[in-house]
């Protein structure tokens, strides 16, 4: 009898005793998973994206991880935390550091005209000059040149049947290389920035100055030594690379062979198969695939110093503007680094982000940013252009991050 009450009052102390709260770090997390799934639900239920990957790392801890959605809305295939996109642009910030990693290595000077490892690349302007163009004016998109989809369907890049890197082109590198550099330069190198297929070219003049063609050269410098086994130019598992959609109303469209999405006024012309065609050059502004885990692990070792790839003094410079706010690359206060837009001026944006933010996106439906300040890593990977890359999404999911709203 004695035990049964000593029992009876243990279990009554115990119910009357208060919970122990959870630490303040623990609150926290659970609070921005709420606003982060909340942000994700409404975008799958209002069909502007498909399907997401959204992983947030601070102080190098994940604390927040989710796939949702679906890879293959008509196979009813679901988004898995290892799905492989088609990285698009954020192919350039991979690139970018492997250039950097050669430059740490005394192998390329960032102020030496790329004419050194591309002797025939002599793009001239207007007037028939022909100016100097640095590896330091490709990193930074100051190099004088363009993209085909900012220019009219008869613009001079498609005159040319200059590859942009994200369409089935099957010419050679160096063919690329051949007709970029007989389109007349939009203005003289240093002057001005814009956006353009620079990365493309810093590809050929990594690949000279590393002594092997690019893939080889990115692995060795970047994703070997990161190990990041699912990031390259090929993908080596079809069965995991996610299905490409483009904005739609009433929902995303599923592309086709060849599919045109409008931005900005202009139409950007998309060929899913390219990543699937060993055929086509390794495009170092639009060519590679990956997934967000590795991408995040590549972001983090930039934020936490570079080792093994990048040099701590290398790794400083990313948070400095390259190219001043004037730019306005991503908007007022926004200018442009190595790897990406540099946020300069919070007063002037109404981001959350700390000065030191860097930046970029992917046409496929991509964003990802690095705020040192806060020692934030956010990498938010979809299947649907252009929402995943520069919609509401994007917006919505930083400030969730943060904790604000707009």
């Amino acid at each position: 009898m004695y035990s049964a009450i000593a029992t009876a009052l243990v279990a009554v102390s115990v119910a009357q005793a208060p919970a122990i709260p959870a630490s303040p770090a623990i609150s926290e997390e659970r609070a921005l998973a709420a606003r982060l799934d909340g942000v994700i639900d409404q975008a799958i239920a209002e069909k502007r994206i498909v399907g997401t990957v959204v992983v947030v790392a601070k102080d190098g801890k994940v604390i927040y991880r989710r796939a949702a959605g679906l890879s293959d809305r008509e196979a009813g295939r679901p988004m898995r935390e290892n799905e492989v996109f088609r990285l698009a642009s954020m192919s350039k910030p991979i690139v970018a550091v492997t250039a950097l990693a050669l430059v740490d290595q005394h192998k390329l000077t960032l102020d030496e005209p790329i004419t050194k490892w591309l002797p025939t690349f002599r793009p001239k302007l207007a007037d028939g000059r022909e100016p100097v163009i640095t590896v330091r004016q490709l990193l930074t998109h100051t190099a004088g040149l363009t993209y085909g989809f900012t220019e009219s369907e008869q613009g001079p890049y498609h005159r040319a049947g200059v590859s942009d890197g994200l369409d089935q082109s099957e010419v050679s590198l160096d063919e690329n290389l051949r007709r970029i550099a007989s389109v007349p330069l939009s203005y003289e190198p240093g002057k001005r920035w814009g956006y353009s297929v620079a990365t493309d070219v810093l590809g050929a003049v990594v690949a000279k100055a590393g002594g092997a063609p690019l893939p080889k050269v990115v692995e060795r410098l970047v994703t070997g030594p990161l190990g990041l086994k699912d990031t390259g130019f090929s993908v080596k598992d079809v069965s995991r690379l996610a299905t490409p959609y483009a904005d739609g109303k009433p929902e995303p469209v599923r592309m086709g062979k060849e599919q045109v999405v409008a931005f900005n006024g202009a139409g950007v012309h998309f060929a899913p198969g390219r990543a699937l065609n060993p055929r086509v050059f390794p495009s170092g502004g639009a060519g590679m695939v990956g997934t967000a885990g590795d991408y995040l692990k590549f972001l983090e070792t930039l934020r936490t110093g570079g080792t093994p790839v990048l040099a701590a003094s290398t790794v400083e410079q990313l948070s400095s503007a390259q190219v001043g706010p004037e730019a306005a690359t991503q908007g007022p206060g926004w200018g442009f680094g190595f790897v990406g837009a540099v946020l300069v001026d919070p007063a002037k944006t109404r981001s959350p982000q700390s000065a030191g933010t860097y930046q970029w996106g992917g046409a496929y439906g991509h964003n990802w940013f690095v705020d040192p300040q806060s020692r934030l890593t956010v990498v938010a990977l979809t299947n649907t252009a252009f929402e995943g890359m520069a919609g509401a999404f994007t917006v919505s999911v930083r400030d969730a991050i943060y904790g604000t709203s707009n």
